[in-house]
């Protein structure tokens, strides 16, 4: 049911946007799953006492979207996500963070190809607790405030600014409703999304006791732009906001945390525009950004863009719990993610790091009495192994009903190495042949000229070679030594 989360959908005011919804004969709201973090936490919720704490867990399935699919976004994707459930310390964040760079690493994604971008909720929420945004009543704007802020990358500060007030007309003409602000009030959320409060040292808040110390020279001023300090409405209610205080603190402990685990700026580094669009997020957020340049469906050259995301919900399992219970975590959309491997070339998908594949024809696909010989054949060459001992190829048996032409089609356009012929002549022999597909289309693209050439006829003959069955597998493996 749509109300497991709450006050925690994506889009509470509008429960069909964002979230694919319908209404049951009882008129209550039924969701397709929008991620995996409210199931993790309905699970912790039910299994807590059997637990061990901190609980560190990994899941992966299907979610899905109600929004504008495009490259590389879908409405319906698979997700993975890792989480640690039952840590109140920042040292989980960090942990989080770094579990994230070396994912993209692991994945083939090179250093200086990604970043993962931290903020603190903490310090969001205080900027709009200070500029009048506090309390239930406020819930509905600041959520339009998040999803406002969360377009900084895409449409720029000016973007940001209509959406933070009347709204913003996009090409197309459509009108998006803005969050109402004025515009002082839009300005100060715009500042902040400028600076760089991630080496703002802790030692340097302003403590509430030393008032003589909030000015240019001292206190979180220091680091403000002048928007901000000069501001006669804004200015000290910030200065003296708790929250941006703790948020700037646990911050620069995240900083120090992921320092001395070795994990430069180029991995990991502050960037206060990341506010992820969900309210249930009550700290450290977190956004994996891959930086190379793709070509979207319009020809523009762009940064491919987020795959990952996460934070603290330190208020999520407890919705289903008398206690409060902290976590943390991140996503991954594996869907979108594999788009980007396929752009670096990563090993994990590309083809080319993949076994070379052999299919079988069934030249007598008519008569099942044969069809088990052609899967011995297939089984022996699955179990081949390379000297190493190694898995040497993949095999295919053709399964359908066609004929040869359409068989030899098959293999080619499964991009097979060879293919393996065995009629009833071969088989009463005890031969088999193989037909070398790489070398054919060679041979077949030749000039007429090299064609009548001695060269060529030699090639034809190692084209297509008939051999005994018994010594398949090394007449393969001398196929493959040819093309490796």
């Amino acid at each position: 049911y749509t109300d497991a989360l709450g006050k925690f959908l994506p889009d509470q005011d509008r429960p069909n946007e964002g979230v694919f919804s319908f209404q049951d004969d009882d008129e209550q709201w039924l969701s397709l799953r929008y991620d995996l973090t409210a199931p993790l936490a309905r699970y912790v919720a039910e299994n807590f006492d059997a637990l061990p704490k901190p609980y560190r867990s990994y899941r992966v399935g299907y979610v899905f979207r109600n929004e504008k699919p495009g490259p590389g976004r879908f409405r319906q994707f698979m997700q993975f996500d890792a989480d640690i459930v039952g840590a109140g310390s920042v040292a989980a964040d960090a942990e989080i963070c770094m579990l994230a760079a070396d994912t993209m690493e692991k994945l083939g994604i090179k250093r200086g190809d990604y970043v993962v971008k931290v903020n603190n909720r903490k310090v969001l929420d205080g900027v709009m607790e200070a500029i009048g945004l506090g309390g239930e009543e406020n819930a509905g704007r600041r959520l339009t405030v998040l999803r406002a802020i969360d377009k900084f990358d895409k449409f720029g500060p000016e973007g940001v600014r209509e959406l933070l007030g009347d709204g913003r007309k996009d090409e197309s003409g459509d009108f998006t409703k803005g969050a109402g602000l004025d515009a002082e009030q839009a300005e100060i959320l715009v500042a902040f999304l400028e600076m760089d409060v991630g080496h703002v040292p802790s030692a340097k808040l302003v403590p509430r006791d030393e008032p003589e110390l909030a000015n240019m020279r001292g206190g979180i001023l220091m680091a403000l732009p002048a928007t901000i300090v000069r501001s006669e409405r804004y200015a000290q209610a910030i200065q003296e906001n708790e929250r941006i205080r703790e948020g700037i603190a646990e911050l620069n402990a995240i900083r120090l945390l992921v320092e001395a685990a070795g994990y430069g700026e180029k991995q990991i580094r502050t960037d206060v525009s990341i506010v992820r669009g969900l309210e249930y997020y009550t700290g450290p957020v977190y956004e994996v950004e891959l930086t190379f340049p793709v070509t979207n469906y319009d020809g523009q050259v762009v940064r491919f863009g987020s795959v990952a995301g996460g934070g603290r919900y330190d208020g999520l399992v407890g919705r289903f719990r008398p206690e409060p219970v902290p976590a943390t975590g991140f996503s991954i959309g594996v869907s979108r993610l594999f788009s980007a491997l396929k752009a670096v070339k990563s090993p994990i998908v590309d083809s080319r790091n993949e076994l070379p594949l052999v299919v079988v024809t069934a030249m007598d696909n008519k008569s099942p009495e044969f069809m088990p010989g052609y899967q011995a054949m297939v089984s022996a060459l699955r179990q081949a192994k390379d000297e190493n001992g190694k898995p040497l190829l993949r095999a295919d048996l053709y399964l359908g009903s066609s004929g040869f032409n359409a068989q030899m089609k098959y293999a080619d356009r499964r991009g097979a190495i060879c293919a393996i012929i065995q009629g009833s002549s071969e088989r009463e022999a005890g031969t088999v042949v193989i037909k070398d597909l790489i070398l054919g289309a060679e041979l077949a693209a030749a000039s007429r000229d090299v064609k009548d050439s001695a060269e060529h006829k030699a090639k034809q003959a190692e084209a297509q070679k008939t051999v005994p069955a018994d010594q398949l597998i090394d007449a393969i493996k001398e196929v493959l030594a040819r093309h490796s």
